[in-house]
């Protein structure tokens, strides 16, 4: 049975599940609804990494750093998160859980141990969300003068920049929440054409630069930024960092995907392979069509100078209008894999309000409580957007330190169990839904993911790192400087307040061990350590 506080039982399976008994050994029963094929959880991984959304978004960030050097930061991040993407994607193939992370944290360290991680993961996605949809402020403007609401300057480190972008996203995040409440065949049908849209306009945007070439690919081996090499690797590894996470979103809909088990794991590694192909040919053409690299209109412009300068306003702004519709795919993404997230927590019981976060209507199959208050909160941080256009890099930055640190919650005790002998786990169940042997690393593994680990540790203290020239470049602002640390630091507080209360109120946390048997947190403690 689920383990919930909610005392209405959960719905029953709908016709599309009758026989779906894949939650049944983690003792879930299916209440979402499990129509997504191949295809749609590609999606939902591309849709979330957004190639387009983000390298827009950052690529003048990069840029201004490290210069055109700093191309190079984007392989070396994308080989660190493929060493990820394949222990998640084992993972994925034995736990085809909702709330991934969450459940995995769970299962491979501790119940206590997992809700931090999803806790961290939970409000770090809220946080991709609101960042996410700033990033309209970066094309819509550019495409016509019109969505500059607010002021005359569209700059999103600018005042008026800031503001807009904050009205903008509100009315995106409308736009998606709706879409999260009703039912899961119109969520899909939009990913769906999102990233369709978004791999032709990519393969059109990189044809057409690499045409309009203005220098050959050795300008990549020139520094050129504020900070030579050092900055060029670490500053400009945040453009890869952002763009490169969410794969696992493909893994966080397994409920409601068909053969989850085989699917999944091999939507997880595509959907991080082609972001990483896309991406790279993006930042290259970027580079070599620029018109200029020296006016600094690149630095702070970044490819909507490019696309509108080399291609003209007509040909460039029908591909900025197909970039605004990945944005709004991404932000649609990035919310559904957070109310997934919410959900699965919540349905163990271990949230404030718990049964109205797990409640999913037999109408929709849909947790729209849960996607409602992720679309509020992510709301109210665009506010903090209204007060200054540093934010704007704060906000980013700082939900991409949450999602490593979370992915670094993962893959350590994973590596812990494999050291001890206890992973994979030698339990028979070594076959998918069509009889094939489950995804697995084989004797790579402990390589693979040891060296996941502390990629992900180091990512994690570079992103978070009170740099001032990046987060306070003006001055007098030493809340922006140390906004990731002091964030990161606010959510785990809160978080063992939290915890505390419920201890002191008498509540136990019910969570699964990785039998799938119900227990009292601490019991599954001490199971786990035995």
């Amino acid at each position: 049975m689920t383990v919930t506080t909610d005392p209405t039982p959960p719905a029953p399976p709908s016709p599309g599940d009758a026989g779906d008994g894949s939650l049944a050994e983690f003792g879930y029963r299916q209440e979402l609804r499990r129509r997504m094929g191949r295809y749609a959880s590609f999606a939902a991984g591309f849709s979330f990494i957004s190639v387009l959304t983000t390298v827009f978004q950052f690529f003048a960030l990069g840029y201004s750093f490290g210069g055109p050097l700093f191309f190079w930061t984007w392989p070396a991040v994308l080989v660190g998160q493929l060493l990820v993407a394949a222990c998640f994607a084992e993972l994925a193939a034995r736990l085809p859980i909702a709330g991934a992370i969450y459940q995995w944290a769970s299962r491979l360290g501790s119940p206590a141990f997992g809700w931090y991680a999803g806790w961290i993961m939970v409000v770090g996605r809220v946080v991709v969300v609101a960042a996410a949809a700033l990033a309209l402020q970066v094309v819509l403007p550019a495409i016509w003068s019109g969505f500059q609401i607010v002021g005359g300057d569209p700059s999103p480190t600018t005042t008026s920049g800031a503001a807009n972008a904050a009205l903008l996203g509100l009315v995106l995040l409308a736009l998606t929440t709706l879409l999260n409440v009703l039912d899961n065949r119109a969520l899909s049908a939009v990913n769906t054409v999102g990233v369709t849209a978004e791999i032709v306009g990519v393969a059109l945007i990189v044809t057409l630069l690499a045409t309009h070439a203005e220098r050959d690919p050795g300008i990549t081996l020139h520094t050129g930024g504020e900070g030579g090499l050092i900055a060029a690797l670490l500053v400009g590894s945040f453009t890869a960092a952002y763009v490169l996470i969410g794969f696992e979103s493909a893994s966080e809909m397994s409920e409601e995907t068909v053969n989850p088990r085989r699917t999944a794991p091999r939507t997880t590694l595509s959907a991080l392979t082609t972001s990483g192909l896309c991406g790279g040919l993006l930042l290259l053409g970027g580079l070599l069509a620029a018109p200029s690299l020296t006016d600094g209109r690149l630095a702070s412009e970044g490819l909507s100078y490019v696309l509108t300068s080399t291609l003209g306003d007509g040909l460039g702004k029908v591909l900025l209008a197909d970039v605004a519709l990945a944005v709004c795919a991404a932000t649609l993404a990035i919310q559904t894999s957070a109310t997934r997230m919410l959900y699965s927590m919540a349905r163990d019981g271990v949230l404030p309000q718990s049964a109205r976060l797990a409640k999913v209507p037999r109408r929709t199959g849909m947790p729209g409580t849960a996607a409602v208050v992720v679309g509020v909160c992510a709301g109210l941080l665009l506010l903090l957007n209204l007060g200054s256009p540093q934010a704007f890099l704060a906000i980013g930055t700082t939900c991409i330190a949450m999602v490593y640190l979370a992915y670094a919650m993962v893959t350590g005790p994973m590596l812990i169990r494999r050291l001890k002998g206890q992973w994979p786990p030698a339990d028979g169940g070594d076959r998918d839904e069509l009889g094939k042997p489950l995804f697995s690393l084989g004797r790579w593994g402990l390589p693979v993911n040891a060296l996941a680990v502390g990629y992900g540790l180091f990512m994690t203290v570079n992103l978070s790192w009170p740099r001032g020239e990046v987060y306070d470049p003006e001055g007098g602002h030493w809340y922006f400087q140390w906004f990731t640390v002091l964030f990161v630091g606010i959510t785990v507080a809160t978080g063992a307040v939290y915890r505390w209360y419920r201890s002191r109120m008498g509540a136990v946390s019910s969570t699964k061990d990785p039998g799938g048997q119900a227990r009292t947190e601490p019991a599954l403690d001490e199971a786990v350590r035995n």
